[in-house]
């Protein structure tokens, strides 16, 4: 990848035609490894009737935007997101299967997470909102909260690693904080996947959630906003970022090298929110109690687990998915930002031209919280 931002003319639709103006952004070109982003300047989009442009002020470092890349959500990977080596050497050609719900619009912008400001609206829009410092709904339902039916900016269009982007008006959200553009952009897809598992799940007052991938971005996402409905929370972690976890609201750590059910005990446990999956999976399940819910929305320990159905129906137990993002919950985010019931965890930022550094090291998973790239001033 270019260290410098390439100004040479893109391809197909990135392609911006003379006397046009420009932004700067990373366009993801196919399937595979870091030379599949691309520092380029690219035309500006324009905002249609329902729609406002905003210049990006932050934008925040996720597993989903290196899975599309290395075309994880395909069927024929069987690795983990963390072995990202091991998966890109099975990408001999782009997935069909590789994105979200459909074959990944190549090329094109990634970029899931937007904290940005209003600087335009479409035609017939509310000018009113020009200003406004906002975060963006990155799971937008097609139809309306009747339908599971769902997009993600960033995934199945353009998203936010640019210095601008386009979205629908209804799903931006004006936010009034004294944080900064970089610890806002931590919320939307790790808060929003997190606080959709919570409410999914019915986590409530006085109950025992076991929280797997607790250091992580959506994990210490679930601790934080699993605490704030009163349950009581034992993470999982690794050993270096013990301190970390219980910092920010955590119960009790269980090393991620140890067996949950050594630790625990069955039977002990009503939610598990899991986002590893992979091994550990057999093992979270005999930790709940019967009745009890498993709810996940990833598998970066691996997608592929063993299930001993005898388990799941002796003692009653619930599997939840958990992708198309809830009606309450985003709006719930914004008001516990409002009302200073979350904490922001920045790990690092980076500019926006140094994306593959940012994403190396995201995957060494040493960090506790999230990363955010921040682009360049127009």
């Amino acid at each position: 990848m270019n260290s410098a931002w390439d100004t040479t003319p893109g391809q197909d639709r990135f392609d911006p035609a003379a006397g046009q103006k420009t932004m700067k952004a990373v366009v993801t070109m196919g399937n595979g490894g870091y030379d599949r982003l691309r520092c380029r300047e690219v035309r500006l989009p324009e905002p249609g009737p329902g729609e406002v442009l905003l210049q990006v002020l932050a934008a925040g470092v996720n597993n989903t935007e290196i899975n599309t890349r290395v075309g994880w959500y395909s069927s024929s990977v069987t690795s983990g997101t963390e072995d990202a080596a091991k998966v890109e050497e099975q990408l001999a050609t782009e997935k069909a299967d590789g994105g979200w719900n459909e074959r990944t619009p190549f090329p094109f912008i990634q970029g899931t997470d937007c904290c940005g400001r209003v600087v335009a609206v479409g035609p017939g829009g509310d000018e009113s909102r020009i200003g406004e410092r906002v975060l963006v709904r990155a799971c937008m339902r097609r139809s309306d909260f009747t339908s599971m039916d769902n997009i993600w900016m960033g995934s199945d269009f353009d998203g936010a690693f640019a210095q601008f982007v386009k979205v629908p008006a209804g799903e931006v959200f004006a936010v009034n904080c004294d944080w900064s553009d970089a610890e806002l952009a931590t919320i939307p897809c790790a808060y929003g996947t997190a606080e959709n598992m919570v409410h999914r799940s019915r986590v409530g007052q006085g109950e025992h959630v076991l929280v797997a991938g607790a250091s992580g971005g959506v994990g210490s996402a679930v601790v934080q906003l699993a605490k704030r409905r009163g349950a009581m929370v034992t993470a999982i972690a690794g050993k270096s970022k013990r301190e970390q976890v219980l910092a920010i609201g955590a119960d009790h750590v269980i090393d991620r090298d140890d067996n949950v059910v050594d630790c625990l005990g069955e039977n002990t446990v009503d939610v598990v929110i899991d986002n590893v999956a992979g091994p550990a999976f057999g093992d979270h399940l005999k930790a709940l109690k019967r009745g009890g819910r498993y709810v996940s929305s990833g598998a970066i320990g691996g997608p592929l687990v063993t299930l001993d159905m005898r388990t799941l129906y002796l003692k009653d137990l619930t599997l939840i998915g958990s992708t198309g993002w809830d009606e309450p919950v985003f709006p719930n985010l914004i008001s516990y930002i409002e009302r200073g019931e979350l904490r922001p965890l920045v790990a690092k930022t980076f500019p926006l031209e140094q994306i593959a550094e940012a994403q190396r090291e995201f995957l060494e998973k040493k960090h506790v919280g999230n990363f955010v790239l921040i682009p360049p001033s127009p």
